[in-house]
Formats: structure tokens, sequence, C-alpha cells
């Protein structure tokens, strides 16, 4: 690799490691991995999922895997400040492109979703997957299940609980977590909703911490109830932009007042290393509304922060 390339996510040799290059120009990939379809020694792929067809409010979050993607080279010179180590160094990360679906055929488009991500675990990575609405996070976890087996525990960041109770076979991002439940998909008790602040009453099991609760107490008190309610099961991480609170990340469908700072959000999942973590999602960025990227930065820093959780998860996790 010619050190002073500005295009490492075409012509990097090494799936590890962290290069300096400029920042403002080059071919755009997560973090500047390397864009690769072949899954050989790969440990993490990042997959975009680029569909926000399910939203309630505002549309747009289709470009957020994009704007998610250019945010991340501001940061991919250097290792994050605070982490113990590089997590590039320990774990092989490639940017797998997003998702295809078609979107004429909008039938197709969960399990077009479903397959290419099982595809992608069942070559041997790991996912990160950039969205796209929250909906997407149904057809993920159902092929993670695939891969792993279920239910599985998952820790939910968002404003929104989306366990909304829905009818027939209807699905939005609002009530997905409702039919993962019924199905079986995922297991309330041992699931976690952190920074809620939307009226739902049935929690259908879940353990929440909701905005206020988090405010009111410290980080460590936050992390250490996580940590009793997910013990050492298997968890899939989904973090919902809107669980900041828009001054931190207006360029969402859904924004509600009074929700977490990128601060409480980073330093919570910090200090949650060493928990099982087996897939990851950020979701509902849609840059239309975005001030100054601070809302796709935020989600580049939140998931270097999921890589973070993932180099540190247990051995064998």
């Amino acid at each position: 690799m010619d050190k002073h390339s500005n295009d490492h996510a075409v012509d990097r040799d090494s799936l590890y490691g962290t290069t300096p290059e400029p920042t403002y120009g080059g071919v755009t990939s997560f973090m500047r991995r390397k864009y690769c379809k072949d899954m050989t020694g790969v440990d993490v792929a990042v997959l975009g999922v680029p569909f926000d067809t399910a939203t309630t409010n505002r549309s747009g979050a289709r470009l957020g895997p994009r704007a998610i993607r250019n945010a991340s080279a501001t940061m991919a010179w250097e290792r994050p400040y605070g982490m113990d180590f590089d997590p590039f160094d320990k774990l092989a990360v490639v940017d797998a492109g997003d998702a295809y679906f078609d979107f004429g055929r909008p039938e197709n488009v969960p399990g077009e979703i479903e397959e290419e991500a099982f595809k992608l675990l069942s070559a041997g990575a790991a996912l990160l997957s950039l969205g796209g609405d929250h909906f997407i996070s149904y057809p993920l976890i159902k092929a993670h299940v695939r891969k792993h087996g279920g239910p599985v525990s998952i820790l939910h960041f968002d404003a929104h609980s989306d366990t909304w109770a829905d009818e027939n076979d209807r699905i939005d991002h609002g009530t997905m977590f409702w039919w993962a439940a019924k199905e079986g998909l995922v297991n309330p008790s041992t699931s976690v909703q952190v920074g809620l602040r939307t009226q739902n009453p049935d929690t259908l099991g879940f353990n929440i911490i909701d905005g206020p609760l988090v405010q009111s107490q410290s980080i460590e008190a936050t992390v250490k109830e996580i940590r009793r309610c997910l013990g050492d099961a298997p968890v899939y991480v989904t973090f919902d932009i809107d669980c900041l609170d828009p001054s931190y990340a207006p360029g969402t469908g859904t924004p509600v007042c009074g929700g977490l700072t990128s601060y409480q959000a980073m330093s919570i999942l910090r200090g949650l290393q060493g928990i099982n973590v087996i897939g990851m999602d950020i979701v509902e960025v849609a840059p239309a509304y975005d001030v100054a990227e601070i809302t796709a930065l935020a989600a580049s820093h939140l998931a270097m922060e999921m890589l973070y959780l993932y180099a540190n998860r247990p051995i064998g996790g």
C-alpha cells in the first residue's frame, strides 16, 4: 500500500491497522476500511442498509449509510481517544458496501436484507450495520438468530420502545420489536431499552432505563443495571440515533427532546466492555435534516464504540 495514497478504501493491503491519509478527499468507506466483498479472514463487515420506507415521520434515512461513512473519514486517521487499543489492530474490518434490494418490489425487501446479512454471517464475519430506518433491525436480527440460535438479547438505545402492537403481518419502524418478541427472536427479560421518552404502557417485559432515569443517575449506575439485565447472554446492540437529544442529533426522522448527550451514550457503551456482543447496528440518521454533519459524526463515533465493544467480547463469544 502506498502510504501517500488517498484511496486506502481500495488499495489497502492489510485488513488491520490505522493508516493516516487526508480526511477531505479520496474514496469513502467506513473509517477508510478496505471496500471488499470477500470475507476471507474478515472479523467484522460493515454493511449499509439504505432503507427508509417504514418510517412514521420524516423519511431520508436511506442516505444514512453514505453520511456516516463520509463523517467517519474525519476520525479515521488515529485510534479513538481513550481506548486501550486500536480496534483495527485486533479486528480485521472491511466495508462490504450496501445491501441490495429491489425498491420496486417492496414486499421482497425484508427477505433480501435478511439474506444479505445471513450470507455475510455465514462467511464468518460479524456485522456492524448502518441504517436506514430502524425497521432494518428486524431482518438483521432474524439473520443473527439463524446464525447463532435464539432468542437473543438486545441492548436497545432509543427515544421510542418500538414495541407498539401491530396486526396481521403489518410492520414498521415502531412495531418491529413487538413482532420480534412475539416471534421469539428476542428475549425481553434479558434485554434492555435505554433512553426511552415516549409513552407505551405495554413494556412486553423489556427492562427499561428511560431517558429521565439516565439523566438523574450516574453513568456508572446505568452501566451496572445494563450489565445486570444482560448477564452473559448473546447480545445484539441496536442504536437509534434519536436516543440522543436533538441538540446532538437533529438529523433524524422522529426527534424527541430530553435525550442523551453524545458523551453519555459513548460513555455507557465504553463502560460495557466484556458483554457478549454478536451483532450491531446504528440507524435513523437522516442527513437532510442534519446540521454541520453532527448527527452523522455522532453515529460514526458510536459505531466505533460498538466495534470496541465487539473487540472486547469474551473469548469465544
